[in-house]
């Protein structure tokens, strides 16, 4: 808690506006509670009245503080579908498609994220992550100059001497099944960026694979972290992000010193790295999911990066205190989310 307790004391300075699709969720119930209680900005709950309120009244939540909004009864549903058929007009979507896409809570809270309605938008507590991923892509889309949608995870891990004081940023861990060495290194970027953002200090990016440094016999996936460790120096350069990024990584070599001086020397991210990329989804959110059971950690996410609004798809198996988090961490974006993103939150295809 001791990262999400820094990013509390930021957003209670500059407190943002959250919106939860998942309005009658117990968990999302419960983490909107805190949201208000800690003085982080207003929580907006999407879903029936009559369900929210009974939900709540089930787990003795009050919602003082919580706004509630039924897509259906909104006066922003017409509203709303004529902008998204605007959107998607030259896709096939016809308008009653669009109203009835609109109807559905993440359609809707997505559309209210673009309209500035909300800063930020957290979803997954009981959905799929692609019945937000949708949505996001479709009327979102991605910052301006972003080639690359993706995700990432921050762990905290009771162990200080590892990642950042025990925070560990880790991707990609829930989009891009089989990222191209390009998408690699767009990772790596926008991950970088985003512990910088988050952390203040300088990241160290490990591009991970199963060999350290050609350790192991030659392979295609061993040279595809190498090649995107370079192309991610390169791209760094061009964008004055102060980071290091070094692959390829076994994840003790990135992350023990004394295994890392075994392994190699002269590299500014063994044994210290505070970010860590996998080669495929696969290995990332296995990884991460198993530092969460087995280890304990605490999970937050995923974040998702690149897009043009800060937006985040919790777990199915979240807690409240992890949807809490993820709040946390994108009401901190929300607040000068133009550093991470130049040009993004301007307006969007069709007005917006």
């Amino acid at each position: 808690m001791r990262f999400i307790g820094q990013l509390i004391e930021k957003l209670q300075r500059h407190p943002k506006r959250v919106v939860f699709p998942e309005g009658d969720e117990p968990r999302i119930l419960q983490a909107a509670r805190q949201f208000h209680a800690l003085r982080l900005g207003v929580p907006i709950l999407l879903g029936e009245q009559e369900k929210v309120r009974a939900a709540a009244k089930d787990l003795n939540i009050s919602l003082e503080g919580i706004r509630i909004i039924n897509p259906a009864t909104s006066e922003e549903l017409e509203n709303f579908s004529k902008r998204f058929y605007a959107l998607r007009r030259e896709k096939g979507l016809r308008p009653t498609e669009a109203r009835e896409a609109m109807l559905q809570p993440n359609y809707f809270g997505t559309m209210m994220l673009a309209m500035h309605q909300a800063d930020g938008v957290v979803s997954g507590a009981s959905h799929i992550t692609s019945s937000l991923l949708r949505p996001l892509f479709q009327i979102i889309k991605v910052a301006p100059d972003i080639h690359t949608a993706s995700s990432c995870v921050v762990m905290e891990v009771e162990n200080t001497k590892i990642g950042e004081q025990g925070v560990l940023f880790m991707a990609d861990c829930g989009v891009i099944p089989e990222p191209t060495t390009d998408q690699l290194s767009d990772i790596a970027i926008a991950t970088a960026r985003l512990a910088r953002h988050l952390l203040g200090v300088r990241p160290h990016v490990a591009m991970l694979s199963f060999s350290t440094k050609g350790s192991s016999a030659a392979h295609p996936s061993i040279g595809k972290m190498q090649a995107a460790a370079a192309q991610a120096r390169h791209k760094a350069s061009q964008l004055n992000l102060d980071a290091d990024f070094d692959g390829e990584l076994q994840v003790d070599a990135a992350l023990i010193p004394d295994i890392a001086v075994r392994k190699l020397r002269d590299s500014q991210v063994a044994g210290r790295a505070n970010v860590l990329i996998f080669p495929d989804l696969n290995s990332g959110n296995i990884a991460s999911k198993l530092l969460g059971v087995v280890g304990h950690a605490n999970y937050y996410g995923q974040i998702l990066l690149g897009l043009n609004r800060p937006a985040a798809d919790v777990s199915r198996g979240a807690t409240a205190h992890d949807i809490l988090g993820v709040a946390s961490i994108i009401g901190v974006q929300a607040t000068d989310y133009q550093k991470l993103y130049p040009g993004a939150d301007a307006k969007l295809p069709g007005e917006f």
